[in-house]
């Protein structure tokens, strides 16, 4: 499978800002859709991983702690 390999833990950066005027989320849940939570206001989405790997501008990995 190409594309962005998102692990539970990373931190994105999308190109679009939430209403809150985050920009930053940390990814909570893996599946066929991406678990988001914004590093602002804490409010949770799910996005398409079509979606998530599109309008990812940035991924900062997890720690392997």
């Amino acid at each position: 499978m190409a594309g962005t390999p998102f692990k539970v833990g990373d931190r994105i950066t999308l190109k679009k800002k939430h209403p809150c005027g985050g920009f930053d989320w940390e990814v909570y849940r893996i599946g066929a859709d991406i678990g988001l939570k914004c590093l602002k206001c804490e409010r949770r989405m799910m996005l398409s991983r079509r979606d998530a790997e599109r309008r990812t501008v940035e991924r900062v990995e997890a720690s392997g702690d």
